[in-house]
């Protein structure tokens, strides 16, 4: 399959500024994947899907305040620095993207907050946009760590036009995110409630949790058209021996294993033994998933509307099949769903 492939006419105005007011009260397209059938419901009716012993999995990444703004030594110029990963602990560096990256040079120092408190020194070019820096900050590392997370803000995508605003703080997050580190939101799970969540495990649905650390990577535009050319950003991934057990049950009696998004299925589809059940994990993937692809693990899934041409919309496409994609989309635009962050979800089951 072809990058021209995935491209389709998005309407401007379907792109979602702000989440619904209630978690689990965005609309739900249901698609089923033998028949061809597609629903329109609403999120919390998802729970009419599942069966006791059916199992979600989760991805409990934790989105930490990721953008930054500070000014450049003597020219004052406003810098937004966005943060990707921690290099090393000790010696604080980062790696990061630099806007705008034309104006910042090796050895560039770069001030944040009104007292200046924490300064920035660039020591590396990465890419076009990326940037090594290290931190010069006085005091211990448990303070620094305070200091980025009250200067920076939520880093909502750049396709949302507003300011950030103090509710996206919670919004912007799962409802179940433990542990910090995601620089995006694993997004299909913006939807759960907590009220939803209780209503599954009394219903006798199971979950299992990853850590699947989210980095730009995953939203990078491809711009080869030969998709087996693309080169996804390495990510963190954690799988524990507790949720492999409570997944290959599920597997071994034929209940639905339903990956809560495209991050959760990546993670997933990185850690699979060679008799097909999932494998513990811990390290990096860079797993690309595109059509054809045979999945392992999941038989279900949930998942955003995705942007044209993204990676995302490819891995959809690899576990509906490219037709029923491109119509349950079509049908998305003339229903009037909301697409990407915080817009609307799907179930594929």
């Amino acid at each position: 399959m072809k990058l021209s492939h995935f491209n389709f006419e998005l309407p401007k105005d379907l792109l979602a500024e702000y989440p619904t007011e209630n978690r689990d009260e965005s609309k739900l397209m249901v698609i089923h994947r033998d028949s061809g059938k597609i629903e329109h419901k609403m999120f919390k009716d998802l729970i009419d899907y599942f069966d006791e012993g059916d199992v979600m999995v989760l991805n409990n990444t934790k989105v930490f305040p990721a953008r930054l703004y500070g000014n450049k030594e003597k020219t004052g110029a406003r810098i937004e620095v966005f943060l990707l990963r921690e290099l090393n602990e000790e010696q604080r560096l980062w790696d990061v993207l630099v806007d705008p990256a034309r104006k910042i040079r090796i050895g560039n120092k770069l001030y944040f907050g009104d007292d200046e408190s924490l300064v920035a020194e660039v020591i590396d070019n990465t890419t076009s946009r990326g940037r090594t820096l290290r931190f010069l900050y006085d005091g211990a590392y448990i303070d620094f760590r305070r200091k980025l997370r009250e200067l920076g803000e939520t880093p909502l995508p750049k396709y949302i036009k507003r300011g950030v605003e103090p509710e996206d703080e919670e919004r912007y997050q799962t409802i179940y995110a433990k542990h910090e580190g995601a620089v995006a939101a694993p997004t299909a799970g913006l939807h759960f409630s907590k009220h939803l969540l209780k209503r599954l495990e009394i219903k006798g649905v199971n979950f299992a949790e990853l850590t699947l650390h989210v980095g730009l990577g995953t939203f990078n535009p491809v711009e080869v058209e030969d998709l087996s050319k693309h080169k996804m950003d390495s990510e963190e991934l954690i799988i524990d021996e507790k949720a492999t057990e409570v997944v290959n049950r599920a597997k071994e009696k034929r209940k639905k294993v339903c990956a809560v998004g495209t991050t959760a299925m990546r993670g997933l589809e990185s850690a699979v033994s060679s008799e097909q059940t999932l494998n513990t994990f811990d390290g990096w993937t860079n797993k690309f998933i595109f059509p054809p692809y045979d999945f392992s693990i999941a038989n279900c899934m949930i998942t955003n509307f995705h942007l044209p041409k993204s990676t995302l919309l490819m891995m959809v496409s690899a576990f509906i099949g490219h037709d029923l994609m491109k119509r349950a989309y079509k049908e998305a635009i003339l229903e009037g769903y909301r697409f990407y962050s915080y817009g609307d979800a799907m179930l594929i089951i």
